[in-house]
């Protein structure tokens, strides 16, 4: 009965280890799977700073082209004011004028009247006057100066011209305001699951510090800034009998066993189906291996986690439910042991 019992032990546990060969490729595509959607957030972020700081880029260029035309329409509009205050000026002199040689004919100065005055003044006229007169309209003409006749036409063209960039800019600013929200919008998701997080691995990890030291307190601290994303993070622990201290301050032990209350409460807030701990119990002495060995069993006990612990302590290894090392029986020949311990303590309690 114990041979076939055996057997059927040595069966289910060959199952088992055939089940569990997958297990390392399962965890690392997950975690693969976990990197890329990370790689990708952060992809994310960084194109949409990229599009902020080019929309911010093309915005200051519309900005400055904005500024030029609005100064370009500026001068048309001062220069189309000066042309029409010239116009008026001439119509004003034409008008002037016109009453003047109205007044000296007589009535409309038409060609008949013009030819009349000439006839009969025209002797008379001093060559001298007529010049003088004539050289004085001259210079009046030219400082009247040439009228604008297209600056109607540029003042529309301009105007459009300014339509038409305030429209970009709308578009810009709105694109922006855009991006920005998106960008808020993550960073607050960020921040509600970073502090969720938080506050379960801090609360796990004071659970763990005070099973492990028997007492004393802990606790995570975010520090350097308000913003989570930007905090750095110190631990604060306080052991049995000894005040509140950063983990740099404990000694050797202590700082170990701090650490593996960290560990634990992160492994315990996103829990894996196996865990492999390679000589974590090396820095501490009988009676903390002691702790560590009923922490691996509570975690063991609240978890469906296998863990796999490589040791050399022979504390550690009494704990274990199944030993496996390497023996060499013959020199350069390396074979591979296990050994059941709970099938062990069971033939020998039936022994």
């Amino acid at each position: 009965m114990q041979i076939a019992s055996i057997e059927q032990r040595v069966t289910e546990t060959k199952n088992e280890r055939s089940s569990l060969d997958d297990a390392p490729a399962k965890f690392a595509q997950q975690r693969n799977a976990l990197l890329t959607e990370i790689n990708s957030a952060e992809a994310k972020k960084r194109d949409a700073d990229d599009k902020l700081v080019a929309a911010e880029q093309v915005l200051a260029e519309a900005d400055k082209a904005e500024r030029e035309f609005r100064e370009a329409l500026s001068a048309a509009r001062e220069v189309s004011a000066r042309d029409e205050a010239r116009l008026e000026a001439a119509r004003a002199r034409k008008n002037d004028l016109v009453r003047e040689v109205s007044e000296v004919l007589g009535g409309e100065p038409t060609d008949e009247r013009i030819a009349e005055a000439l006839d009969t003044k025209g002797a008379e006229s001093d060559p001298a006057e007529v010049a003088a007169k004539l050289e004085s309209l001259e210079r009046e003409r030219e400082r009247l100066g040439a009228v604008n006749l297209r600056a109607d036409e540029e003042l529309t063209e301009v105007e459009k011209q300014h339509v038409g960039l305030t429209t970009e800019r709308d578009d810009l600013v709105e694109a922006i305001k855009r991006l920005r929200q998106g960008i808020q919008s993550l960073d607050k998701e960020a921040r509600e699951r970073l502090t969720a997080s938080f506050q379960t691995v801090n609360e796990h990890f004071k659970k763990l510090f005070t099973g492990l030291f028997s007492g004393g307190t802990a606790e995570l601290v975010l520090t350097g800034s308000e913003d989570p994303l930007e905090a750095g993070l110190d631990i604060i622990a306080k052991p049995p009998g000894k005040k509140a201290q950063s983990l740099s301050l404990l000694s050797g032990g202590e700082q170990a066993l701090t650490a593996m209350s960290l560990i634990f409460a992160v492994f315990l807030t996103n829990p894996s189906p196996i865990c492999v701990l390679d000589e974590v119990d090396a820095p501490l002495d009988d009676s903390n291996v002691e702790r560590f060995c009923n922490l691996l069993e509570e975690m063991t006990r609240q978890t469906d986690t296998r863990f796999v612990t490589v040791t050399h302590n022979p504390i550690t290894m009494a704990k274990m439910d199944r030993l496996f090392g390497v023996t060499m029986a013959e020199r350069g020949v390396s074979q591979l042991v296990s050994v059941d311990l709970q099938t062990a303590q069971s033939f020998r309690e039936a022994g």
